[in-house]
């Protein structure tokens, strides 16, 4: 049984080969009759074909003996052939225009979805590249050797006890009289190095070199000139325009002292010793300007110079203080890790 099965495999196969061949022999016949009709008209085998009588029988034994009508194997003019190509090609050149057109569906689908042709290896788009926040503006801004012009102003008018009297052993409290200060102050601010730090405490430090001139319209004293330095901590996000800082600076002062006048708790002589301690926000409006706001306090005293003959009583006051900084120089892209 097994040898009569095997003896049945290879004849049943080559049946299927020839019905499988006199299938594709007739599809292309019908091609090259649909070619022939282009290009001549209708010929004679497409005339043949497509006429209401004619007819093409191919049964099962012709496909076993492989004889086969004659007219499967016309071939196709040539002139048919390339008629078709030309055909083809025309098609598809204006599908494919149809559909790189801006205008179309398919192109505003494609939109819509972020894919579009031909766009693989073209960079992003100005649209898509532009960051509200851009991620180069904190670098260009705080970086070693940045020079900034700045000047601040204020008004100062809370008056407190000396915020060091615990340090000093003195008794914690102010006199009667009180002051308001008015300070401007012009400051060269160089930042020494590059933005580091883990965590909140990113940043980086500026040197301060200031020239103030306190009015004073609240007081016995109308004046008071000071030079200081300092240093200022800016508390830097990786992004976003406003920063944090806080700073500390001391300096040394001549005030119209009116204690030597007779003028009960005034100060006691013109040269002074001057503290700043301040703390607020900048807010950077582009890499070259940018504006600040906070809290100041202010400390003069003679440091016990003006001692015995005249109590050194001091001023220490607070309030708002707001200023504006300029960029000194060219800028440049800056990294700052």
């Amino acid at each position: 049984m097994r040898c009569r099965t095997n003896r049945l495999r290879p004849i049943a196969s080559k049946r299927v080969f020839r019905a499988t061949e006199a299938l594709a022999a007739l599809i292309l016949l019908m091609i090259g009759t649909a070619l022939q009709a282009q290009s001549d008209g209708l010929g004679t085998v497409g005339a043949q074909f497509f006429s209401p009588d004619a007819k093409l029988t191919l049964t099962a034994s012709d496909a076993d003996d492989g004889t086969l009508p004659a007219e499967i194997f016309r071939v196709p003019p040539y002139s048919a052939l390339i008629h078709l190509c030309a055909t083809t090609t025309r098609c598809a050149d204006e599908f494919f225009r149809s559909a790189r057109s801006p205008s179309s569906p398919r192109w505003a689908a494609l939109e819509a979805s972020g894919d579009k042709p031909d766009q693989a290896s073209k960079p992003p788009s100005d649209a898509l590249a532009r960051n509200p926040e851009p991620p180069g503006l904190n670098q260009s801004i705080y970086h070693k050797n940045r020079l900034e012009f700045s000047l601040d102003g204020g008004w100062l008018p809370i008056n407190i006890p000396f915020v060091f009297d615990v340090f000093l052993g003195d008794s914690y409290n102010k006199t009667p009289l009180n002051y308001t200060l008015v300070p401007v102050i012009g400051s060269i601010r160089w930042q020494i190095d590059d933005v580091g730090g883990p965590w909140i405490l990113r940043g980086n430090w500026d040197l301060e070199c200031s020239e103030a001139v306190t009015f004073i319209p609240r007081g016995p004293e109308t004046r008071y000139f000071a030079w200081i330095i300092g240093f200022r901590r800016n508390f830097v996000p990786r992004r976003g325009r406003i920063a944090p800082y806080f700073d500390g600076r001391v300096g040394l002062g001549d005030i119209d002292a009116k204690g030597p006048a007779g003028v009960l708790y005034a100060q006691g002589q013109d040269f002074t010793f001057t503290m700043n301690m301040g703390s607020g926000v900048r807010y950077n409006l582009n890499p070259r300007y940018s504006i600040s706001a906070g809290l100041n306090w202010m400390h003069i005293s003679n440091l016990y110079l003006s001692q015995p003959q005249f109590a050194n009583y001091g001023i220490n006051v607070y309030g708002p203080m707001f200023g504006i900084d300029v960029r000194l120089g060219k800028l440049g892209h800056h990294g700052s890790e």
